[in-house]
C-alpha cells in the first residue's frame, strides 16, 4: 500500500465507524425518500421538484447525521490510543450508532402508515400519541396488524443488523493518528460537522420552513427525514412562544382596536382593561329557568360525510333532524384534532399556532370555559367520553375549569361493547340520556358535554346495527353511519324524556376527517356539520359563513343566560341573514382566515398568501354544465373546483 494512503488510512482510523454510519443512514434515508416519492408521484409536479425534493433531502439527512455524529467523531480522535478508555469510548460507540441507526430505520418504517393518516411525516402528533400507550397500542393491535407486524419485523432486523456491523467497524487495535495530526483533525472535523448540522451560512440553520418549496405540506415535509421532522416538532413543543414568530408585528392597542371592530360589540360592553375581550353579553331568550345545554361533539363528521350538505349518504339520522332544526350549512371548524374543536366549542378560543388550550400547562386552571360560566349560573356540569378521559389532557383540564364531574369508560356498568377507544357510541348515548333523566329531577339546569369516538381509527362498532356501506366491515364510512345511527338512538330516548322540553342540544363535529389534500390549508376539509335543535328552536337552514368560536356566545342566548365573558365569537342570534362571516383555520404551522370570498394564509417566516374562495355550493347532479365540468380542476366527492379563476367547494346533490 502506498505510504500516503497508509497514512491517510491511520490518520482517519478513530472515524471508521462514523464513516461508515455516515455512508450506510445516506443510502438508505435517501432510498426510503425516493420509495415514498414513488408512492405518492402524482403530488409532485415536474422533474425539477423531483430533482429539489432529493436535493433538500440530502441536505437534511446530512444535518441530521452531523448532530448524531459530529461531537463522538471529535471526541474519538481526542482520546485515540488511550489504553481502556479508548476501548469502552469504543463500546459506547457501537451502542450510539447502533440505536440511532435503529431509531432512523424504525422512524422510515413507520412513516407510510403515518403519511397514509395525517398526510405528512411523522410530526408532534406521533409524540403527542405516545403519551397514550394503552390505545394506541389497542388502535394498532385492532386496526393496523399488518402495520404493527411489518415495522416490528423491521426494526428487530435493524437491531441485530446494525450491531453486528458496528462491531466490526471497532476502533482499538487499529493503527491511531500521530499527536501532531489530531489538532488538525479535530479543527476539521468540527468544522464539518458544524458546517454539515447547520447546513447554511445564513442567520439560522436549515429547517423544515427553509426546505419548503410548493403549497402542497406533504410534499414539502418529503424533503426531511422523519426523526428530523419529529425532532425539530420535539424542540417546537419545549419552546411553544418560538411558534408565534409567524405573527407580523403590530402595536397592542390596534390590535385591540381591530378584535373590538371584528366583535361587533358596542364600546361599553367591554368591561375590563386587563382582559381587552370580556364583555358583557345580553341573552336574545330569557326564561323563568335557563334551560339545559347539552353539546354532542361527534368524532371525525366533516361535511363529506353528510347527506343534507351534499357529502356522502351516511348520515340519515342527523339529516332527519335538519328540517326541525336550526342547521349550519356553512360552519367551518378551527383545526383537525379534536383538542382544537372542544377548544373552539367549549371556551371559545381560536386557533394558535402553539398546542391546543387543552394542553397546555398554563391553561389547565382559571381558563374560560362555558362549563365554568354555567357552574356560576348554578348549572351542573360535566363531561361524559366512552373512552379515557385522560385522553389529550381532557380530564386535567376539565376538572380544572369548570366541569364538576365527568363519566368515562369505567364508569359504564356492562356496555353492550367496548372497542379500542371504548364503549360504543350507542352505550354512551343510553348512558347520556340516563344521566340527564337523573339530573332533571333535582331541578336544577345542567350543561354536559358529550363526546363520541366510535367514528375513529380502526372503526370498531357492534355488529347488526345498521347496513353496511361498503366492506369490509371497519371503514370511516362504516363508523360514520353507526355513530349517525347512534345520534338517532340518542334523539328517540330524549324525545321521550321530561328534560326535552327544558333542553338545547347542539350536535356538532369536532373536525373532519384526515386530509390528503396538497393545499396550504385545505379549506373544504374544515367544512363540518352542526345543528341546534330542542323545544323552540326555530327550524332555520343557516348558510351564512361561520366558526366553531361562534357557536358557544349563541348557545348563552338561546339558553337565556346573560353573561360576561371573554370569547370573540359572534352571537349569531343578534344578526341578520346579511351577516358576513368569517372562519378562523389552524393547519399544522399555517394559518388561514376566510372571510367574504377571500382566504388569507399566514406561514412562518413567509409573506402571507390571498387567494378567492367560494362557500360551499350545493348543485343538483343535473345541473353540473359541460362548461364547468370541463374547466374544473376536481377531486373525488369534496372538490375544490377552480372555475373563472375562483376556487368553489362543490358538492352534488342527489
Amino acid at each position: 500500500m502506498p505510504k500516503e494512503k497508509s497514512s491517510i488510512l491511520r490518520a482517519l482510523s478513530p472515524l471508521r465507524p462514523y464513516l461508515f454510519f455516515l455512508a450506510l443512514t445516506l443510502l438508505c434515508l435517501s432510498l426510503s425518500r425516493l420509495l415514498l416519492m414513488i408512492w405518492k408521484y402524482d403530488r409532485i409536479d415536474s422533474i425539477a421538484d423531483w430533482i429539489t425534493l432529493l436535493g433538500f433531502g440530502l441536505r437534511i439527512d446530512i444535518a441530521s447525521i452531523s448532530y448524531i455524529i459530529g461531537i463522538p467523531a471529535v471526541i474519538s480522535l481526542l482520546i485515540s490510543g488511550i489504553p481502556y478508555i479508548n476501548r469502552i469510548w469504543d463500546f459506547l460507540t457501537r451502542v450510539w450508532l447502533t440505536c440511532t441507526f435503529v431509531l432512523l430505520i424504525f422512524m422510515e418504517a413507520s412513516t407510510p402508515a403515518f403519511i397514509e393518516e395525517y398526510s405528512l411525516r411523522p410530526n408532534r402528533l406521533f409524540v403527542e400519541y405516545l403519551l397514550y400507550p394503552k390505545e394506541v397500542f389497542s388502535m394498532l393491535i385492532e386496526g393496523h396488524k399488518l402495520t404493527l407486524l411489518l415495522t416490528s419485523l423491521i426494526t428487530t432486523i435493524t437491531v441485530i443488523l446494525a450491531y453486528q456491523f458496528f462491531r466490526k467497524q471497532s476502533i482499538t487495535n487499529r493503527p491511531q493518528p500521530k499527536w501532531f495530526e489530531r489538532p488538525v483533525l479535530v479543527a476539521i472535523i468540527f468544522c464539518l460537522a458544524f458546517l454539515g448540522a447547520r447546513s447554511s451560512l445564513q442567520h439560522r440553520p436549515i429547517n423544515p420552513s427553509y426546505t419548503a418549496f410548493t403549497n402542497d405540506p406533504l410534499v414539502n415535509s418529503l424533503t426531511l427525514n422523519s426523526t428530523y421532522s419529529l425532532m425539530y416538532a420535539v424542540s417546537q413543543m419545549a419552546d411553544e412562544v418560538s411558534s408565534f414568530e409567524l405573527y407580523p408585528k403590530m402595536n397592542q392597542d390596534k390590535v385591540i382596536t381591530e378584535i373590538h371592530k371584528a366583535m361587533g360589540l358596542e364600546k361599553d360592553q367591554f368591561t375590563s382593561e386587563e382582559f381587552p375581550t370580556l364583555h358583557t353579553q345580553q341573552a336574545t331568550l330569557h326564561f323563568d329557568r335557563p334551560k339545559n345545554l347539552v353539546i354532542i361533539l361527534e368524532e371525525s363528521l366533516g361535511a363529506q360525510f353528510v347527506g343534507s350538505l351534499g357529502g356522502l349518504p351516511l348520515t340519515p339520522e342527523y339529516d332527519k333532524l335538519v328540517p326541525e332544526a336550526w342547521s349550519f350549512n356553512n360552519l367551518y371548524a378551527t383545526g383537525t384534532r379534536s383538542v382544537r374543536g372542544i377548544e373552539a366549542v367549549i371556551t371559545g378560543f381560536v386557533p394558535t399556532p402553539a398546542r391546543s388550550t387543552v394542553k397546555l400547562p398554563n391553561s389547565q386552571t382559571n381558563f374560560f370555559t362555558i362549563a365554568k360560566l354555567l357552574g356560576k349560573q348554578g348549572y351542573d356540569t360535566n363531561f361524559i367520553y366512552g373512552g379515557g378521559a385522560h385522553f389529550d389532557n381532557m380530564k386535567t383540564f376539565f376538572l380544572g375549569n369548570g366541569f364538576n364531574s365527568i363519566i368515562e369508560e369505567k364508569d359504564f356498568v356492562n356496555p353492550e361493547f367496548v372497542g379500542s377507544w371504548g364503549v360504543s357510541d350507542e352505550d354512551l348515548f343510553t348512558k347520556a340520556n340516563q344521566d340527564f333523566v337523573a339530573k332533571s329531577k333535582t331541578g336544577k339546569p345542567f350543561f354536559s358535554l358529550v363526546f363520541s369516538s366510535s367514528n375513529h381509527d380502526p372503526f370498531e362498532f357492534p355488529d347488526n346495527k345498521i347496513e353496511l356501506y361498503n366492506s369490509p366491515k371497519a371503514t370511516r364510512e362504516n363508523a360514520v353511519k353507526y355513530s349517525d345511527y347512534s345520534i338517532g338512538h340518542f334523539f328517540r330516548l330524549a324525545k321521550q324524556e321530561d328534560y326535552w322540553k327544558d333542553t338545547v342540544f347542539l350536535v356538532v363535529a369536532d373536525h373532519d376527517a384526515r386530509t390528503t389534500r396538497s393545499d396550504l390549508v385545505p379549506i373544504p376539509s374544515f367544512h363540518i356539520p352542526a345543528l341546534i335543535i330542542g323545544d323552540g328552536i326555530k327550524p332555520k337552514r343557516d348558510s351564512r359563513l361561520a366558526s366553531q368560536i361562534d357557536l358557544a356566545p349563541t348557545l348563552l342566548s338561546l339558553i337565556g343566560v346573560d353573561s360576561e365573558h371573554p370569547m370573540i365569537g359572534q352571537d349569531l342570534t343578534k344578526v341578520g341573514d346579511d351577516y358576513v362571516g368569517r372562519a378562523i383555520m389552524q393547519f399544522n404551522e399555517n394559518q388561514a382566515f376566510l372571510k367574504n370570498g377571500k382566504v388569507v394564509i399566514l406561514q412562518p417566516k413567509k409573506l402571507p398568501k390571498t387567494f378567492s374562495y367560494e362557500s360551499t355550493i350545493l348543485i343538483p347532479d343535473e345541473d353540473v354544465s359541460e362548461d364547468l365540468i370541463n374547466q374544473a380542476i376536481a377531486h373525488p366527492l369534496l372538490g375544490t373546483w377552480l372555475y373563472n379563476e375562483k376556487k368553489y367547494d362543490i358538492r352534488r346533490t342527489k
